[in-house]
């Protein structure tokens, strides 16, 4: 089974980024553990600043893929272009935050993006990818 795993702006400064909020692990290091996590599935890592780059990766990667774990970053706040982005495919995705976005600024505890997605995983660090591509998978 192939699982799209995208990744939203600023990820990749994880383990540099406000290691108090997000800690230590890098991006790198959180893909490698999901795919030896899941051996058994084949796994497509995706990973951008802009906004338009993921919107183009859903469209041109969804037919090929069971499902989609997606950590929008920032524009889970703002960017309805990616829940329509979302909402335009037939593959369930399931939204992943490594800190709690409901115990941060108030702009950061609204998620337009959940509106398109089976359910949200938040507060976990970066185990909070296992347990999602684990709801992914139960719900497939």
């Amino acid at each position: 089974m192939k699982i799209l795993v995208i990744n939203g702006p600023n990820l990749n400064m994880l383990g540099k980024r406000e290691p108090e909020i997000y800690g230590r692990t890098s991006l790198e290091d959180i893909n490698t553990n999901i795919s030896s996590t899941f051996p058994e599935e084949e796994f497509i890592f995706f990973q951008s600043n802009h906004e338009g780059e993921i919107i183009d990766f859903i469209q041109e990667n969804y037919e090929d893929a069971a499902g989609a774990l997606i950590n929008p970053g920032a524009f889970t706040h703002y960017s309805f272009a990616i829940l329509d982005a979302i909402k335009s495919v037939d593959i369930p995705f399931v939204e992943v935050h490594i800190s709690n976005i409901h115990q941060r600024e108030d702009f950061r505890s609204k998620s337009v993006t959940a509106m398109g997605v089976k359910g949200i995983i938040s507060g976990f660090g970066p185990y909070g990818y296992i347990l999602g591509v684990s709801a992914l998978k139960n719900i497939l």
